[in-house]
């Protein structure tokens, strides 16, 4: 989250973002997150504590009461907003201040136990990082940084719907209304090849629209091909869910690597004759 967010600022400007934002502004953003993930495990008690995979989380095995949890989200919280408001501006920390309201409140306690389309919707939280990093350089919402938001947005369906193929009986013993869960296996990997193809198409629009240029176009295609594969292969075979949710992972970290590795290559193009 916190490298989407770092791309965001480097690429809101061909120069150097100044040191104050950079530092502060990722650190304002890192405790807001962190707030919002302590309200999240503090809304999420209960059903992790009945999840193989969240019970040995602070809560559910008793490291920490609610209440230090909840002093710890709203310390964290009225922190991270503070660098925000002074040393980056008031949209960033607006965004930011909408995203934890998202996150927290929207998310986990409206979606998550409500609807199998949870992350779909509450993705939108979870997408913001780089146009967060965006908009604390720039002071507004550009295209490259509503493409970052989207990439990400896309990504995160088939990112938690593998996960949660892989963990569906967990998700149905804490009453979690799970894409898996509600609908199938089936059904849910065949969501998961469409956004992956979504994806890939979208991963190629900061191309088209002059973010980015030729390295990552080509880069991103042979990412999103790979990504492809595995999401048509977990059609077929349910035990590639944790192959293709390990990969996604690392998918998003190697897109962004390739966004700011071509953005320095254009970069320093652009600066070479200047300097001859």
């Amino acid at each position: 989250m916190l490298f989407t967010a770092i791309a965001g600022m480097l690429l809101a400007t061909p120069a150097m973002p100044p040191w104050r934002v950079l530092l502060f502004g990722t650190l304002g953003i890192a405790l807001v997150a962190g707030a919002a993930a302590a309200l999240n495990h503090l809304v999420d008690r209960r059903a992790d504590a009945l999840m193989a995979r969240t019970r040995a989380r602070p809560l559910p095995r008793g490291a920490l009461r609610p209440a230090e949890v909840g002093v710890f989200a709203a310390l964290c919280g009225a922190a991270g907003m503070l660098l925000l408001i002074v040393f980056t501006n008031a949209l960033c920390t607006a965004l930011t201040a909408a995203s934890l309201v998202g996150y927290a409140l929207v998310y986990s306690i409206v979606l998550k136990p409500r609807t199998p389309q949870n992350i779909v919707i509450g993705g939108a939280a979870g997408a913001t990082p780089p146009m967060l990093g965006w908009v604390a350089v720039s002071g507004q919402v550009e295209a490259g940084a509503v493409l970052l938001f989207l990439i990400i947005l896309i990504w995160t369906p088939p990112h938690f719907w593998a996960l949660a193929i892989h963990r569906r009986d967990d998700y149905a013993r804490a009453g979690v209304p799970m894409l898996p869960v509600t609908h199938g296996v089936a059904y849910t990997a065949r969501r998961i090849v469409a956004y992956t193809a979504l994806l890939w198409a979208v991963s190629l629009l900061p191309a088209a629209f002059g973010v980015a240029g030729a390295p990552y176009l080509a880069g991103a295609a042979l990412l999103g091909a790979r990504f492809f594969v595995l999401a048509w292969r977990l059609q077929r075979d349910v035990r590639r869910a944790m192959p293709t949710f390990r990969y996604s992972i690392v998918y998003l970290g190697a897109l962004f690597a390739l966004l700011l590795v071509d953005h320095g290559v254009r970069v320093a193009s652009a600066a070479g004759p200047l300097l001859r």
